[in-house]
């Protein structure tokens, strides 16, 4: 056993060894590439981390501490109907605006809190690809044959996944079901309605905040909602004060400090900040920072500092993956944020090549590297029309808007810290699959 450990010692330090000497850093391509990389990951950290994780963070602790064993058990649990899990869960990510990456903290707290995998899967898939806002903005664009299309795959597919999940892992549901036929859940401390609207509130203030531009030409709701989009988020700020006092008992005199820091942040940062994009995440920043320090001080109920401690957990365990991931994403696929992308290792143009046309391959290509990139919150369109330009296929194109806003390389590291690695692959495969064959179906059809 001792020389097999350090065997395995050596192997490692041979193969780092290998890769430094033969680092080809005279390619171009490969130095565009490590460029891509930490082009995707700044942007990532800009642009993402601050306005959708650390909210998405919080979110899922509130769901660990404050939301019952028994009452996700009634909605999400092994023993629960059917047709209610998988409803609440599609609806659940319809409402929800939310990433591959972003859905992550909520689904784990779920899942962990002992939600069916059935159900707790659904919710995954559904909460990216089912997003209301995601399913506006393609028929707005990409035309609304497609965009129907694409909201009914989703729809289907988040259940279809969840219910062969479950029978795949059939024994391990049974098993599941059982224990939790003896479970007794303790009584909810306070009455679920309260601890709805925090979760509610917190929910509003990720969507609003991260409430993407609209097109040009587009005077609807969607334009009214973007010009006026923080101050939504402000008056669902002001509600959630109201409910750090009401529910959760803080000290009215904290929260009203928080709140002081929080809109002076946001004048300083529009005073001082340049660059616009840059002036929400200090007002952010400032407010997390202070529910934080809030919570973790707080001696009068233990659940206010059990919540702090649960969302950096979240934190902790999905943060480093998700950086590992991005960056290679970045390296291997290349930065596609913005309108000038910088390219990965793997040639543009094997992919525009490869996703033209109908056939089979072209659709499951098109999952395929859909499945592995990384889309933040109603990026695919763009990306999608852009390689629609450059002579992809309508059934390639809902290929990939089905398998690539639900999936991501940081996204499968994630899962499988949480599922393991044989029901990552499984979850990974079905959808996958069930995108090449709506693809390939939607494509002959239009």
């Amino acid at each position: 056993m001792e020389t097999r450990k350090e065997l395995k010692s050596l192997f490692w330090v041979v193969a780092v060894f290998a890769v430094m000497f033969f680092l080809p850093t005279d390619s171009e391509r490969f130095c565009t590439a490590v460029d891509a990389s930490l082009d995707l990951a700044k942007w990532y950290a800009r642009e993402h981390v601050v306005l959708c994780l650390l909210p998405a963070f919080f979110i899922a602790g509130a769901i660990a501490v404050f939301v019952s064993q028994g009452s996700v058990l009634k909605y999400f649990g092994a023993n629960a109907k059917r047709w209610l899990s998988y409803s609440v869960a599609a609806v659940s990510g319809a409402i929800l605006a939310v990433c591959s990456c972003t859905i992550l903290p909520l689904f784990t707290s779920i899942y962990k809190r002992g939600a069916g995998l059935g159900p707790a899967v659904a919710f995954l898939y559904s909460g990216p690809a089912v997003s209301i806002l995601s399913i506006i903005l393609t028929t707005h664009i990409l035309g609304i044959e497609l965009g129907m299309a694409r909201m009914i795959g989703a729809v289907c597919f988040s259940v279809i996944i969840g219910l062969a999940m479950s029978f795949v892992f059939r024994k391990e549901e049974q098993e599941k079901m059982e224990r939790q036929m003896n479970i007794a859940p303790p009584p909810e401390t306070r009455p679920m309605r309260q601890t709805a609207l925090l979760v509610f509130t917190l929910a509003a203030i990720l969507v609003f905040a991260n409430w993407g531009a609209p097109d040009a030409a587009d005077t609807g709701l969607w334009q009214f909602i973007f010009t006026y989009k923080w101050l939504f988020t402000a008056g669902f700020g002001l509600l959630l004060c109201r409910s750090l006092v009401r529910v959760l008992k803080l000290r009215p005199a904290w929260v009203a400090a928080a709140a002081t820091a929080t809109l002076l942040s946001t004048w300083l940062s529009a005073e001082f900040i340049a660059e616009k994009r840059l002036m929400p995440l200090i007002p952010m920043i400032v407010g997390i920072t202070a529910l934080s320090v809030m919570l973790l001080f707080d001696k009068r109920d233990p659940e206010n500092r059990e919540w702090a401690l649960s969302s950096w957990g979240f934190a902790k365990q999905i943060m480093p993956l998700l950086a590992i991931g991005v960056l290679t994403a970045g390296f291997l696929l290349g930065s596609t944020h913005d309108a000038e992308s910088v390219a990965g290792i793997v040639p543009e143009g094997w992919v525009e090549r490869a996703v033209g046309g109908n056939s089979l391959l072209s659709n499951f290509l098109a999952s395929f590297t859909g499945a592995f990139m990384y889309f933040a919150t109603l990026t695919e369109v763009p990306i999608v029309q852009g390689l629609s330009d450059l002579g992809m296929g309508q059934g390639p194109a809902l290929a990939l808007l089905l398998a690539g806003p639900s999936l991501s390389l940081p996204n499968m590291l994630v899962i499988r810290s949480v599922m393991g690695t044989k029901k990552t692959v499984v979850y990974v495969v079905l959808v996958i699959l069930l995108a090449t064959m709506a693809g390939y179906v939607y494509g002959n059809m239009f």
